[in-house]
């Protein structure tokens, strides 16, 4: 699979997204309004929660 993002640029996309929202957001959500940042994430990541984590931890 080829990507179309860093992993930095991941984590960038996520933390802003939890800035906007005050929250994690949900796969669900990011599956329909943002697919090519949760290819990406899943990707690097071995699910969509340690993604979260991993953006949050990058933020700290």
């Amino acid at each position: 699979m080829e990507t179309s993002m860093s992993v930095e640029e991941v984590t960038n996309q996520i933390s802003a997204l939890i800035q906007r929202d005050g929250k994690p957001p949900r796969k669900k959500e990011v599956k329909k309004s943002h697919p090519e940042l949760m290819k990406n994430a899943l990707y690097y990541f071995p699910s969509w929660e340690t993604a979260i984590e991993q953006s949050i931890d990058s933020q700290a």
